[in-house]
C-alpha cells in the first residue's frame, strides 16, 4: 500500500530520483519514490559518469561501486576521420577522480537503487501520477497504481520525471527551447575499431558527428546525428555511419546490442521551484549529448536538492532554502546548454572552407594548455562546482 502522507514526494526512479531518495533515506527524511514503469530500465542513453559527479555521490556512499563496475577512460580525442585534432586529457584534473568513467545509464541506476535499499529504502514502481495540485500544506497529488487511484498528500513534490514531466506541468513552471534539426541515433555495438577502447572519440563529419565511447563489457556507445535515420536502425546502418564518418579503414561492425532513434532538444525550465513543487534532471534542463552531460547534471541537481531538502524538513530551517537550491543549479544548467550546443554547432560545420579553418583552429588550441585545462574542467563538471554550493544558512 501507498502511504497516503509522506514529506517529500519523488515522481521519478531515474537516476536523479534514485540519488535523490538515498540522500534523503541516508539523512532519515521521510520520502516517497514512485515510478511509472513496473521494473527498472536495461537500456538507457547516458555512458559516462564525470568527476564532480562521482565526487558528489560520495554523498550516498555509490561512487566506490560505480568505479568497481565502470571502464575509466582518461582521453577525450576530437578527430577529422582519422586526424587528431585535439586531444583532452583528464590525468591533471583536481580531483581524485582523473578520468570519464565509461558505465551504462542502466548500470549506474542499477548500483543507486541497491544503496537506496541497503539504506533501507525503496521504489514504487507501477505509480502513474495523474494530476497535482498545490494547498494549504503542501500538495495533493492523484495517482494511480494495481490498487487503483488514490490521492498522497506530500508536503514537497519533486519532479524526476523526464522532459514532459506531469511535475513541471502542474507546477505550470514554462520550459522554453526548441528541438534540434537533426534526429539522434543511439547503439551499444560490438565491433572491430582501429582506436581502441582507450579513449572517448568525437569524430568529425560533414555528413554530422559520430561519438564513440568503450563500454566495460567490450561494447562500443555509437552516439550520431543523422538527418534521415530509420526508426530502427540496424548493424548496416550503423556501419555506413561508421564507414563514412570515422578512420578510413578498420572498422566492422559485427553485433549490434541495441540501437534507438531519437529526437534532442535544447530546453530549460524558467525556474526549478514553484511552491511545493521542484524540479530536477530532465524535467528541469534537456540539451545534445554531446559532452555527455545530461545525467550528470542531473545527478548533482538531486544531492544538491537532497541537502536542501534536508536542512527544511529535518533541521527546521526556512523555506527559502529551497529557493537558493534553484537559484544555485540553475546556472549550471545554463553553462551545460552552452557547451552542449558549441559543440554540436562545431562538429556539424558542412562547409569546406570553414571545416578547414576549424581544424586549424583545434589543432591551435591542442597546444593551449590553458584552454585545454579550461575544457577538461567543464567536461569533468569541476568547473560548475560552485554551483553544487548552498549557502551557507
Amino acid at each position: 500500500m501507498i502511504p497516503v502522507e509522506t514529506q517529500v514526494l519523488i515522481v521519478g526512479a531515474g537516476p536523479t530520483g534514485l540519488a535523490l531518495a538515498a540522500a534523503l533515506q541516508r539523512a532519515g527524511v521521510d520520502h516517497l519514490l514512485v515510478e511509472v514503469l513496473q521494473t527498472a530500465q536495461t537500456t538507457s542513453r547516458a555512458g559516462v559518469v564525470h568527476a564532480h559527479t562521482l565526487e558528489m555521490l560520495q554523498a550516498i556512499g555509490v561512487t566506490d561501486a560505480l568505479e568497481a563496475h565502470g571502464t575509466p577512460v582518461s582521453h577525450f580525442v576530437v578527430r577529422d576521420h582519422d586526424q587528431a585534432l585535439l586531444d583532452l586529457s583528464f590525468d591533471d584534473l583536481p580531483s581524485p577522480y582523473r578520468h570519464l568513467l565509461m558505465i551504462p545509464q542502466s548500470s549506474t541506476e542499477a548500483l543507486i537503487e541497491t544503496r537506496l535499499q541497503a539504506l533501507g529504502g525503496s521504489v514504487h514502481r507501477g505509480v502513474s501520477v495523474l494530476g497535482a495540485v498545490a494547498d494549504a500544506n503542501g500538495a495533493t497529488v492523484r495517482v494511480r497504481s494495481a490498487t487503483g487511484e488514490q490521492m498522497i498528500h506530500p508536503r514537497y513534490v519533486v519532479g524526476a520525471d523526464g522532459m514532459h514531466s506531469i511535475v513541471r506541468e502542474a507546477a505550470g513552471i514554462g520550459f522554453k527551447g526548441a528541438a534540434y534539426g537533426e534526429s539522434f541515433v543511439l547503439a551499444d555495438v560490438r565491433m572491430d575499431w582501429p582506436l581502441g577502447a582507450k579513449e572517448v572519440s568525437l569524430l568529425f563529419s560533414p555528413e554530422g558527428l559520430v561519438v564513440i565511447a568503450p563500454l566495460p563489457d567490450g561494447s562500443y556507445r555509437v552516439v550520431a546525428t543523422l538527418d534521415d535515420a530509420p526508426k530502427k536502425p540496424g548493424i548496416d546502418d550503423i556501419q555506413a555511419i561508421l564507414s563514412a564518418r570515422g578512420p578510413a579503414q578498420g572498422v566492422r561492425v559485427t553485433d549490434i546490442l541495441w540501437a534507438s532513434l531519437f529526437r534532442v532538444h535544447h530546453r530549460l525550465a524558467d525556474t526549478y521551484r514553484k511552491g511545493p513543487f521542484l524540479l530536477m534532471g530532465d524535467a528541469a534542463h534537456v540539451h545534445s549529448p554531446a559532452g555527455g552531460q545530461g545525467m550528470n547534471t542531473g545527478i548533482v541537481d538531486a544531492i544538491v536538492l537532497g541537502g536542501a531538502l534536508t536542512r527544511v524538513v529535518r533541521d527546521g530551517a526556512p523555506d527559502t532554502v529551497l529557493d537558493d537550491y534553484a537559484r544555485t543549479r540553475r546556472p549550471a544548467a545554463q553553462e551545460v546548454l552552452a557547451l552542449a550546443g558549441r559543440l554540436t554547432r562545431v562538429a556539424t560545420v558542412h562547409s569546406v572552407p570553414l571545416r578547414k579553418l576549424r581544424n586549424l583552429i583545434l589543432r591551435a588550441l591542442d597546444r593551449a594548455p590553458g584552454f585545454k585545462r579550461g575544457l577538461a574542467m567543464g567536461f569533468s563538471g569541476l568547473g560548475r562546482a560552485r554551483y553544487s554550493v548552498l549557502p551557507q544558512a
